[in-house]
């Protein structure tokens, strides 16, 4: 089994004005591509080979620097481009609403959290909204690191990430991470979101 690069649920254009085209293609055919392609030259052959990305990640310390960074990249986008659509919804509802709530006080005190764990990672790397059995934390990772992998210091599952590596956000935005941070939360897709919760 080889990994394959996900086709975008939407088009390249579509999470104008937050996120330009250009940036999403290049992000998604170069910067993506990459990883997958790589995480595939990594495993072919081996006894990695046939592994879910899960399984690969949960693991990761015993295995090749590559594959935790292109393992890493590889799924960090999947998940990246599929919590955002164009046109997301304001704000969480439902369960996940309460159980935001429930975690941090109030949607905009998780917004201040989630925003400062986003604009304080130095250098390239994410945030996330993690769920740990049924409550929500928040974390960031460096690199294309995440909260699957077993050697994170925060661990659980990811439903919410945004990527900070300035490829992200850099023609658009050049240095100005929390005008890009900002812009994110207006393309946040809240119902894969809450899918990914309940799951």
């Amino acid at each position: 089994m080889s990994f394959e690069l996900t086709k975008l649920p939407y088009a390249y254009d579509a999470l104008e004005p937050y996120i330009d085209a250009q940036t999403m293609e290049i992000h998604h055919q170069k910067h993506h591509g990459a990883y997958t392609n790589n995480l595939n030259a990594a495993v072919q052959g081996t006894a990695m080979e046939g592994k879910t990305i899960e399984q690969l990640l949960a693991g990761i310390s015993a295995l090749p620097v590559a594959v935790r960074n292109n393992g890493g990249g590889f799924y960090n986008h999947n998940l990246y481009w599929e919590i955002m659509a164009p046109g997301g919804a304001p704000a969480p509802e439902g369960d996940l609403a309460k159980a935001i709530d429930a975690a941090f006080g109030s949607y905009k005190e998780f917004k201040d959290a989630f925003t400062k764990a986003a604009l304080t990672r130095f250098g390239s790397g994410w945030a996330w909204l993690v769920k740990q059995g049924d409550s929500l934390v928040i974390s960031s990772t460096p690199n294309q690191d995440n909260p699957l992998m077993d050697l994170a210091e925060v661990k659980g599952t990811p439903i919410l990430g945004v990527d900070v590596w300035e490829h992200a956000y850099y023609l658009k935005y050049q240095n100005r991470r929390p005008d890009y941070v900002e812009a994110f939360f207006s393309v946040i897709n809240w119902d894969e979101v809450a899918k990914r919760f309940k799951g």
